[in-house]
């Protein structure tokens, strides 16, 4: 499996101010369902302290135990809230630090090498 850091999350955009603790982003993650082998492939567009929604590529039963992995945090517990339209509401099993999750990723200085 490839690091969250190095592959998994990508184009992060804050939201000014944002809205009742939540901040807007776009990230994409991944999500492992209880009971399931395969991991979903997911957009993250919100999150808090208390949860996220994302977007999901087919819908999962509601009240379903899950694990997303988000930059700066790793995998994160929770459960499937709500679901509509090919969105769902992820609640946390513990508060997270959002702020950890909006950093910027690191940069790849010096990674790339040019021919001479």
């Amino acid at each position: 499996m490839d690091s969250a850091a190095s592959s998994v999350f990508i184009d992060v955009e804050p939201a000014a101010g944002g809205d009742r603790g939540r901040n807007s982003l776009f990230v994409m993650g991944r999500l492992k369902i209880a009971g399931r082998d395969e991991e979903l492939s997911v957009r993250v567009r919100n999150v808090s302290a208390g949860g996220l929604m994302a977007e999901l590529p087919e819908p999962v039963p509601p009240d379903s135990a899950m694990q997303i992995e988000l930059r700066g945090l790793g995998w994160v517990a929770g459960r499937v809230a709500w679901q509509t339209e090919g969105r769902a509401g992820i609640a946390f099993d513990r508060p997270i630090d959002p702020q950890l999750v909006l950093k910027p990723a690191p940069s790849r200085k010096g990674s790339m090498r040019f021919p001479s």
